[in-house]
């Protein structure tokens, strides 16, 4: 099933076009990561999933129905676009139970968020004096109080500490295996790779590409390292063969694009000791970038 659909989504500010005939969704149950350059349309996109932002065209339905037309969308969705919006006099407590009142979702909910988010020993205590991390896990409390079925959150983890970013990625997976849809946007790609199931990708506004993390791996390798006394010897050999490969270090080559047989036959017919060898994974960041470009990530 799908929880989140988006289909032929467009918008345009004036002359300048933010998300250009975007489609992908977010199956039930599962972690997709949302990611992009800074300027492709994530946060736009996001917004227009919610209903505040107005669609040139296309359309963007959350259970089946646009953000707008939810009887209780707090039971829906639950959203963090930024950690703002606090009132710096109110306490961890009092914010939630001004929220809870306002999506109509009963005050006994406020202690079990906090302690879903591992706050409750700053219940008492003013926003005003939380951290980044802290207003992110506040922020994110929030968007449980009705204990929706899909959450939406655009970059969880600004603020958080590595105990933070570990404790959110364990927080999402539990959250997903329990039937939770979750769209994450991120620039923390290695995390992404860990704890998505499925990666849509945009730049400029348009799809770029789509799947699942492991897919998306899958396309390449970072290349085949060897650890060797003879490292210019196994050059020669491996550029001869017309493998492009480079020195790491005084005792190591990696060679790009070509599988751990052949540069293990290339070094056997050429002599060459090996002391270790051993094929580099392509991470995402890899594919990302292969993706979108360099020039795109900055």
């Amino acid at each position: 099933m799908t929880a989140i659909s988006v289909q032929g989504l467009t918008k345009r500010f004036g002359r300048v076009t933010a998300v250009d005939d975007l489609s992908f969704d977010g199956p039930s149950g599962t972690i997709t990561g949302f990611l992009g350059p800074n300027g492709a349309g994530k946060t736009t996109t996001l917004r227009m999933v919610l209903g505040l932002v107005r669609p040139t065209a296309g359309t963007a339905l959350v259970d089946g129905v646009p953000y707008v037309r939810l009887e209780r969308p707090a039971q829906h969705v639950g959203a963090v676009l930024e950690a703002a919006g606090f009132h710096p006099g109110r306490t961890a407590r009092d914010h939630l139970l001004v929220l809870a009142g306002r999506g109509g979702v009963p005050a006994r909910r406020v202690p079990e968020v906090l302690a879903e988010v591992d706050l409750c020993d700053a219940a008492d205590r003013r926003v005003g004096g939380f951290s980044l991390g802290m207003r992110q896990r506040l922020a994110l409390a929030g968007a449980l109080l009705g204990d929706p079925g899909i959450l939406i959150l655009d970059e969880p983890a600004n603020g958080l500490d590595p105990v933070g970013v570990r404790w959110l990625r364990t927080f999402l997976r539990t959250k997903a295996d329990a039937g939770c849809t979750v769209l994450v946007s991120s620039h923390l790609l290695a995390e992404l790779a860990l704890s998505a199931d499925a990666v849509v990708i945009v730049k400029a506004g348009r799809l770029v590409a789509q799947g699942s993390v492991a897919e998306l791996m899958a396309g390449g390798c970072s290349g085949v390292r060897v650890r060797t006394p003879q490292p210019a010897e196994l050059r020669g050999a491996l550029t001869a063969r017309g493998v492009n490969s480079q020195f790491l270090g005084a005792d190591q080559v990696i060679a790009h694009d070509v599988s751990c047989e052949l540069v293990g036959h290339v070094a056997a017919d050429s002599g060459v000791v090996v002391y270790e060898i051993s094929t580099e994974r392509r991470a995402l960041e890899d594919a990302f970038l292969a993706l979108i470009g360099e020039e795109g990530a900055a």
